[in-house]
């Protein structure tokens, strides 16, 4: 049951962000998408690294894969790649190295 709900909280945080993009772009017709989402990332990653801040006990185990400042990014650089690569955005049409027959 732990795990079905950490999904739902992940699940739920995505979904916001989502939505919270999506609401900034309708509040100003000439908002730049591009914009509002890197501000979302920036939010985001500022969130993850606090969230993701060692205990200060030195011989904590679960915090070892997160212990200094590299290690740290290296985990969140890791969970961006996946997610990225599990959209459905990741792949278009119209990137420079799609073919077509």
């Amino acid at each position: 049951m732990e795990f079905e709900e950490e999904l739902s909280h992940f699940d739920a945080a995505a979904e916001r962000m989502i939505e919270l993009g999506n609401e900034l772009l309708d509040q100003d017709a000439d908002s730049d998408s591009w914009e509002v989402a890197s501000g979302l990332l920036a939010g985001a990653v500022q969130f993850w690294l606090y969230a993701h801040q060692p205990c200060g006990d030195p011989g904590c185990e679960s915090c070892a894969e997160v212990d200094t400042a590299e290690k740290r990014l290296q985990t969140l650089t890791d969970q961006i790649r996946q997610s990225a690569m599990e959209s459905d955005y990741y792949h278009t049409r119209f990137d420079a190295n799609a073919g077509s027959a």
